[in-house]
């Protein structure tokens, strides 16, 4: 192989000591998920990405190691672990691929989520063990093809008839929409343009009218499973709606848990650029020297440093007040916007500094520079996410 090639040696990157601030839980369910990510993602993620298919064999595994839901309570079968370790399993995932880690969050925070925050005691029940188990899949249906950074105008319905609901519509960029077994769908109750009367819908994907189509031609996240939802005349019983849904406020607090973790995940595909960028530099030898003894690829290697520590701090704080209760969506989208501008900056120096060998599929640094392009405009894009904080700054929206 070539010098600098992709191996399992990462060791993490901790310049300011934040395992000292980390309870002993903490730092074991990160080690935990940073072993398997090494012995069982990274010796396939690069054919994966390169076929274009997200690896389901490994799907058992995550949900054993109970990072599905992870922050929910353990009577429905999840971790019940506290935010900052959660946050720390989706950096872990994401060192592996941003693909990996929207699996896990997409499951735990967009589809176990609504149906915690929103759903009956029955729905919960029902759903909530096997999710966590792996058993079922779930997908989060809210964009829509003219209506993405507005959520609000969803041309999706639900009509309510005297045995249930009908659902008309189709839902854009779906992640695990095509293996999904449920599908958490949001929709318009009322007229087409009352943004009020969003509620949350579980929807069986088996159910007749309800369909999954891959998304092809993605030079992003070629190893996450991203579909296109269409639903016509998805015949429903009453019961499928989430009863304590409504208006499209539900739908922004499940986004809010989503970026939160993103925040987090962010990170990880930023260490993984960074290890690799500091590992080649110091082994590439050109003009009879490691390429790391050169000025130019040291400050590289020093801003990826100081910028992956900032947000470290940002979303180690993030989710202590998280944990507290005094986080707010704003907060969240500082740490989104910050956090994954951040990480792509890195992969792309990272790729910059690997020179030709950069753009090889056995190098992780492409693989994550092009993962983070679609995760700097997804869930918010960085101007959206520009926006609220200016609309919190100023009281003002420009939107």
């Amino acid at each position: 192989m070539p010098v600098g090639t992709a191996t399992s040696q990462f060791t993490g990157v901790d310049f300011y000591h934040l395992d000292s601030v980390l309870s002993e839980e903490e730092r074991a369910i990160r080690d935990t998920v940073r072993a398997w990510v090494d012995e069982h993602l990274m010796p396939v993620i690069g054919d994966c990405y390169i076929q274009g298919k997200f690896p389901k064999q490994l799907i058992p595994g995550m949900a054993e190691l109970g990072v599905l839901g992870a922050n929910l309570p353990e009577e429905y079968g999840c971790a019940g672990l506290n935010n900052v370790a959660y946050g720390l399993i989706m950096q872990e995932l994401e060192r592996g691929d941003s693909g990996i880690r929207s699996f896990a969050s997409v499951q735990g925070a967009l589809v176990m989520y609504p149906i915690y925050a929103f759903g009956s005691d029955e729905q919960k029940k029902k759903w909530l063990p096997s999710l966590a188990k792996g058993t079922d899949i779930g997908c989060f249906g809210l964009t829509e093809p003219d209506f993405g950074s507005n959520p609000g105008g969803m041309i999706t319905t639900a009509k309510e008839t005297k045995d249930g609901w009908v659902l008309n519509g189709t839902k854009m960029w779906i992640t695990n929409g095509s293996q999904a077994t449920v599908a958490v769908v949001w929709a318009k109750t009322g007229a087409v343009d009352d943004a009020k009367s969003i509620r949350g819908f579980i929807v069986p994907t088996d159910t007749k009218g309800f369909t999954g189509k891959d998304q092809k031609g993605k030079l992003s996240l070629r190893a996450s499973d991203t579909a296109e939802l269409h639903l016509e005349d998805v015949h429903l019983p009453k019961d499928a709606v989430l009863p304590k849904s409504g208006g499209l406020k539900s739908p922004l607090l499940c986004l809010t848990q989503a970026r939160y973790g993103i925040s987090w995940g962010a990170i990880g595909a930023a260490m993984a650029c960074y290890d690799e960028a500091v590992r080649y530099a110091k082994n590439r030898i050109m003009f009879g020297k490691p390429i790391g003894a050169t000025q130019i690829q040291q400050v590289r290697l020093a801003d990826m440093l100081t910028e992956i520590t900032k947000a470290q701090l940002l979303s180690l704080q993030l989710g202590r007040m998280k944990d507290a209760g005094t986080m707010t969506p704003q907060h969240v989208s500082m740490a989104k916007r910050n956090n994954v501008n951040m990480a792509t900056e890195c992969a792309r120096e990272a790729r910059r500094l690997l020179g030709a060998n950069g753009i090889l599929a056995e190098y992780h640094s492409m693989r994550h520079m092009a993962n983070l392009e679609s995760v700097y405009t997804y869930e918010g894009t960085h101007d959206m996410h520009s926006l609220i904080l200016g609309q919190e700054i100023t009281g003002i929206a420009a939107y």
